[in-house]
């Protein structure tokens, strides 16, 4: 269970304020429709987990444990540093698509707006880490869901109520916290890479 509860909670901590959250904002205020824009959430991080997931169980086959404990410990303090920068959302990303109706619109943008993003690198490294393929995947996409389906629902609700700042820091201290667990791993399998 520890391959769903991880990822959803990282995931969902590394979602607050992140461009893709800001583009349900955006997408809950034009559509205000927000059914079709959580389903077309669902269907966007579903298909692009899934791709992260096995780019990550892939690569996870061609190294050592010792070696992918280190690259591990590298990439999540990389994305703790990355979550302490906040993203923006390009106008030009979904203002172009709003002809496709909330669900095409949302499912369109929300893929684009993951590609590279700090969320689909965390399940790259999330499903390389963790031998359940399928629980990884559905566990980001809870954590995206939980993210933004309330902004979604409730609109500048967390963005007036919570400080982001605060938030971005957990979610920094989170993949830290997973960086220095992956170097205390790669240290008692014998350190060397």
């Amino acid at each position: 269970m520890e391959s769903l509860f991880v990822p959803t909670l990282i995931v969902a901590l590394a979602e607050i304020g992140d461009k893709t959250q800001l583009l349900a904002l955006v997408l809950a205020a034009r559509f205000r429709k927000p059914w079709p824009i959580i389903a077309g959430i669902i269907a966007a991080t579903l298909a692009n987990h899934f791709a992260a997931g096995a780019v990550g169980s892939w690569v996870a086959s061609f190294f050592s444990e010792t070696t992918l404990s280190w690259v591990l410990a590298a990439s999540f303090l990389a994305v703790a540093a990355w979550t302490l920068i906040p993203d923006k959302l390009d106008d030009d990303e979904e203002g172009s698509l709003k002809k496709f109706g909330p669900f095409l619109t949302t499912l369109i943008a929300f893929f684009l707006a993951e590609m590279g993003d700090k969320t689909q690198v965390a399940t790259v490294m999330l499903a390389a880490q963790y031998p359940h393929f399928w629980l990884v995947v559905i566990g980001t996409t809870l954590g995206m869901l939980i993210a933004n389906v309330p902004v979604v629902l409730a609109g500048n609700f967390a963005a007036e109520r919570l400080p982001l700042n605060l938030i971005r820091r957990l979610a920094a201290a989170a993949f830290a916290v997973l960086g220095l667990a992956a170097a205390w791993h790669a240290l008692s399998l014998g350190g060397a890479l």
